[in-house]
């Protein structure tokens, strides 16, 4: 049986898009987006030859930025697998490439002590058993549509469950499946597929069977591990029928998953550094998304927001990792996370000489800036006392109050850890301001 419970500590990961898209370098969907057809897109394929590819250089890139697990794209919907597959000719090998990417990515990822994960499309363009619908770039071809009609998903269901068996038998333990992606009934898309379409019960039992540790997502329509909001922030923890469920946001960079040279479009590392810390205070994960270039390199562009990124987590890791929500309301501009009595506040705007925690009043015994470690003072104001001139009013009854420096830290994203007690002392010893 799979257990979530490393998945729920670690909380962060990096997601690996990469395929023939990357030669295009405009979007993992080119093929959608400018309808191609798989003459026009074999150009990709003739030319794929990532001699700089090293798979090292990822694992590192991802463990100086504080990730515990990378999950590397095995086929997209372009149908383009990465490894020797017997069941198609669409693959590396046949490539000027000529070999087999993905077992020295697990490799890599292994002897860095990273988690391995595969993501794998359910849709294929380039299977001729699969069915046309408004995913496919030939969706408005009258003519292949024509010749296609009789397209068995029976067949392609074959083709799927056996892939879904090489790359869970040949790699060896696997410890994350991300399928993608389920579409019956959606609107933008005619023809849409689900759980059917794909035997998802079947598949699921497959995966289960090969590799009883592994999570596996939400996306062949049934129920996994966990579930997968994708490039939007929950409001909140995030449920299915009011029961909380585990989640995980998927995020890129700068809004394309594959490599897109043109798209300069990128957040900030503090941005991605919040998008991180809200996700934990609502107990989800962050899967955040590099799209190597059509060399094998990541770019420099994502390697620089990395490692700004992989500097704030050396410093707050314990802020991030083992924590989830706490009890208690964060103040405006700040959240909260939590692992055991110790409480993370993290504040994305720097208040003016102090800030007020509702409910912490005496439930605090210690309070430090988790970066360099200094002591943050804790003071006491009477409730009803007023404001006047120089003398600050009172707060609402139970409101813990903190002095801060004046300056900012300089880090993206400042964190004061509170050490709670069960035994507090009373509020009325700690000093006034």
């Amino acid at each position: 049986m799979s257990s979530t419970a490393w998945f729920t500590h670690d909380r962060f990961g990096m997601f690996v898009h990469w395929g023939l898209y990357s030669l295009a370098a405009r979007h993992e969907w080119v093929q959608n987006r400018e309808k191609l057809t798989d003459e026009q897109y074999r150009v990709y394929f003739d030319h794929f030859e990532p001699d700089k590819y090293d798979p090292r250089s990822w694992a590192r890139a991802a463990k100086t930025a504080g990730m515990t697990y990378v999950v590397l794209t095995t086929k997209h919907h372009d149908g383009f697998c990465l490894w020797d597959s017997d069941l198609t000719d669409f693959k590396v090998t046949n490539t000027p490439y000529g070999k087999d990417l993905l077992g020295p990515f697990v490799d890599a990822c292994r002897e860095e002590g990273l988690k391995v994960g595969f993501y794998h499309s359910l849709i294929d363009w380039h299977h001729p058993a699969f069915p046309v619908d408004g995913t496919h770039p030939r969706r408005d071809d009258a003519e292949y549509i024509a010749a296609h009609q009789y397209a068995d998903i029976a067949e392609y269901q074959l083709y799927l469950h056996g892939q879904v068996r090489e790359l869970l038998t040949r790699f060896g333990t696997i410890d994350y499946l991300f399928f993608d992606f389920s579409y019956k009934g959606r609107k933008e898309w005619w023809g849409g597929k689900g759980p059917d379409d794909w035997d998802s019960p079947g598949l699921l039992a497959l995966v289960r069977e090969l590799q009883p540790g592994i999570l596996v997502n939400d996306r062949t329509g049934i129920p996994g591990d966990f579930i997968t909001p994708e490039q939007y922030q929950p409001s909140g923890p995030m449920t299915r029928d009011g029961v909380p469920v585990v989640w995980e946001a998927c995020q890129t960079l700068n809004g394309s998953w594959g490599y897109d040279r043109d798209n300069l479009d990128y957040k900030s590392p503090e941005l991605l550094i919040r998008m991180l810390v809200d996700g934990v205070s609502k107990d989800g994960n962050l899967l955040l998304n590099v799209g190597p270039n059509g060399r094998g390199e990541i770019d420099p562009r994502a390697l620089e927001v990395l490692a700004e990124i992989g500097r704030w987590m050396d410093r707050h890791e314990r802020s991030i990792r083992g924590c989830g929500p706490a009890e208690f309301t964060a103040p405006a501009d700040g959240r909260y996370t939590q692992r055991g009595d110790r409480l993370y506040l993290h504040l994305f705007s720097w208040p003016m000489n102090h800030v007020h925690l509702p409910g912490l009043a005496g439930r605090v015994r210690y309070a430090q800036l988790l970066d360099d470690a200094s002591e943050i003072r804790q003071v006491h104001t009477d409730p009803g006392q007023t404001a006047q001139n120089t003398q600050m009013g009172g707060q609402p009854e139970g409101t813990l109050t903190l002095k801060l420096p004046i300056r900012k830290p300089g880090t993206p994203v400042p964190v004061i850890e509170l050490f709670l007690s069960t035994e507090s002392p009373a509020a009325a010893t700690l000093p006034t301001d």
